[in-house]
């Protein structure tokens, strides 16, 4: 089609996510096979690639934005722009889940984090016993220094008891077939509670001048 030369992409195509290191490939698709294609970044620069009619510019490409260019019928035509981000990311993924504490009381606010290393972009999900209501409000933290972590904060004000189950985080990985998860498990009281467990009978007899301990386990 000489009237548009280059084959329309999607927004998803346009936004391109590569790992350090590894090459991506750049899709613009031209109608016509034969035709000459350059790529230049956002200088205007050509842009030195292996280009295949089939899927676009293959290469090595520092995060910025791409435009591709070609000729029909004498006019210049140019691509949708390309935006290239370049990730940090482990072929593992790393998570840890915490609670400052797993035993709470009615009106408490309870507070669980998810932690995620070395990966920039993840996609995390919570399931708690109050998903259901959206009870849980969630903060992310994106640390870079002294090394990469994302925390996420899950945080539930107002306690009841019906928030007493399992919470779990579930990390899948933005560019590889990569998930894990972690649980902790939380208790919600009603109110706060006192168990006394003494070691001595509720009668004691001691000599004079005898020195005796008296124990109570408490929990």
């Amino acid at each position: 089609d000489p009237d548009m030369p280059f084959v329309p992409s999607i927004p998803e195509d346009q936004f391109i996510l590569v790992e350090e290191g590894d090459p991506t490939v750049i899709p613009c698709r031209t109608s016509d096979p034969d035709a000459q294609v350059t790529l230049t970044d956002s200088l205007d620069k050509v842009v030195s690639a292996l280009y295949d009619t089939k899927q676009g510019f293959i290469g090595n490409f520092p995060a910025g934005s791409y435009t591709c260019k070609t000729m029909a019928k004498g006019v210049e035509f140019k691509s949708d722009e390309f935006l290239v981000y370049i990730i940090r990311a482990t072929s593992q993924l790393p998570v840890e889940i915490e609670a400052l504490k797993t035993v709470y009381k009615t009106g408490e606010t309870i507070v669980v984090t998810c932690v995620v290393f070395d990966n920039e972009v993840v996609n995390l999900q919570w399931n708690y016993p109050g998903k259901v209501k959206e009870k849980g409000l969630i903060k992310l933290d994106d640390i870079k220094v002294p090394s990469q972590k994302l925390v996420y904060t899950l945080t539930i004000p107002e306690a009841s008891v019906k928030d007493t189950g399992d919470y779990e985080c579930t990390a899948r990985h933005a560019t590889k077939e990569v998930k894990e998860n972690k649980k902790v498990v939380i208790t919600v009281h009603d109110k706060g509670f006192v168990h006394l467990e003494p070691q001595f009978s509720p009668l004691e007899t001691v000599n004079l001048h005898e020195v005796k301990n008296f124990v109570v386990d408490v929990q």
